[in-house]
């Protein structure tokens, strides 16, 4: 898209377009002019115009879930009965100057430059050219041509990239070949120049490094939503060449089996045909085939066991960080304090608290409103009451004369249950 020898994306489907633009031909008239030189001849159709166009194109971008665009793809994707925007150049300058769109060139000239190291072989010879030209300082590009990337979109759909390895089997491990991160984000990336972009954006993030060991370019992602990535160590390539021996002796082991069956099959067909002396020699090959197998089995064990350990051993370092941060954390939150000072402060409080019974028992004995009740009288009216309440018959049930039986014995549950089940039978 927006290089030389690529068509443009056709016109916005219907849908996707406002409604006056079918039935409105005299305002579209007026959106589809130049803006005048300067805004303040009429400021109010200037930013009318513009809101209209700013949220047409930042629009399109996310229908079409395309990170890039250039003034070419926007005019022919906005073309309405011949005719194309003619403020368009305006209002890319405009998002541009907003932050909502970046050059393509510029923003691979924000990242660090060690992406021509990784990137060089994946783009298309002559768009490469092209950027290039703008990040050294050529301008022979033209303006329908420059490509610019959307600024936001490109940052929601490499958040996607990352979401997207965390939730997969990948994350095992934080480094990754690029060739099976690429399968993995067929389904999000149309194209593979996206694909290096959305990881370039990581990379400016500080969520990804890049590596090229051995001829094959390897990724290590941070491990968290908020880590930034460290750089890749000797650990991490060793884990990585470990994964790669692992999966080819996987797959070895996979062809052997299918020889070794096949080995089987052509042995039970030479002896439906009589051909001995052939079945006895594909059975020797498929004995020395499984003898080959369980070599290989016996070195993919020790690689897994190896693995283990690695694995184990992060784990370890992980929980020891964590044992590490908390003595840290215990000792910040002790700082200040001490066995003396503890046992001052009970002292203080259990003082106040015997004060404050004090204070309180000081409070009760005192009448309220000069009126006091007199002692006596409370004694003779709690007596009268006492008198009314025997005076009171209450109807309780009679008192059982019957005396309880003895408990029963174990023995005796044991006869009844031998018994019931004699009736049983």
């Amino acid at each position: 898209m927006c290089s030389p020898g690529e068509a443009p994306p056709g016109p916005a489907p219907a849908g996707d377009l406002p409604p006056e633009w079918e039935t409105d031909d005299e305002r579209m008239a007026f959106l589809f002019s130049a803006f005048k030189q300067s805004r303040e001849v009429n400021s109010t159709e200037w930013d009318s115009k513009m809101a209209f166009w700013v949220g047409l194109v930042l629009a399109r971008g996310r229908q079409r879930g395309a990170v890039r665009t250039c003034l070419r793809e926007l005019q022919n994707g906005f073309e309405r009965r011949g005719s194309v925007p003619l403020g368009l150049g305006t209002v890319l300058r405009e998002l541009l100057r907003r932050g909502k769109l970046q050059r393509e060139s510029d923003f691979m000239a924000s990242v660090d430059s060690s992406w021509i190291s990784w990137g060089v072989g994946v783009f298309i010879l002559k768009p490469l050219k092209w950027t290039l030209s703008s990040v050294l300082g050529d301008s022979k590009i033209p303006e329908e041509e420059e490509v610019l990337i959307y600024v936001e979109l490109l940052q929601e759909k490499a958040e996607e990239v990352y979401r997207l390895y965390q939730n997969s089997a990948l994350s095992s491990h934080p480094v990754v070949a690029l060739s099976e991160l690429r399968s993995l984000c067929a389904g999000l990336c149309p194209d593979e120049r996206t694909f290096y972009l959305l990881l370039l954006q990581l990379q400016k993030e500080k969520r990804v490094t890049i590596l090229e060991q051995n001829g094959e370019k390897i990724v290590k992602f941070a491990r968290g939503l908020h880590a930034k990535v460290s750089p890749m160590n000797d650990v991490d390539i060793g884990v990585y060449q470990l994964m790669q021996s692992e999966q080819l002796l996987s797959q070895k082991v996979e062809s052997l089996s299918q020889e070794a069956e096949k080995c089987k099959e052509d042995a039970r067909s030479a002896c439906r045909a009589g051909k001995k002396q052939l079945a006895l020699r594909c059975l020797k090959s498929k004995r020395r085939t499984e003898r080959r197998i369980e070599e290989l089995h016996s070195k993919l064990d020790a690689v897994q066991g190896i693995l283990d350990r690695i694995y184990a051993s992060q784990t370890d370092q992980m929980v020891f960080n964590a044992y590490q941060a908390g003595v840290g954390a215990l000792k910040l939150s002790m700082k200040d304090v001490t066995v003396e000072r503890a046992e001052n402060l009970v002292d203080q409080i259990q003082e106040l608290c015997d004060t404050q019974d004090e204070v309180a028992q000081t409070l009760a004995g005192v009448g309220i409103n000069g009126l006091e009740m007199d002692s006596e009288e409370l004694e003779k009216e709690l007596d009268s009451l006492l008198q009314d309440s025997s005076k009171d018959s209450l109807d309780l049930p009679p008192v059982p004369q019957k005396v309880l039986s003895a408990p029963i014995s174990d023995a005796e549950l044991e006869a009844e249950l031998e018994q019931l089940s004699v009736s049983a039978g």
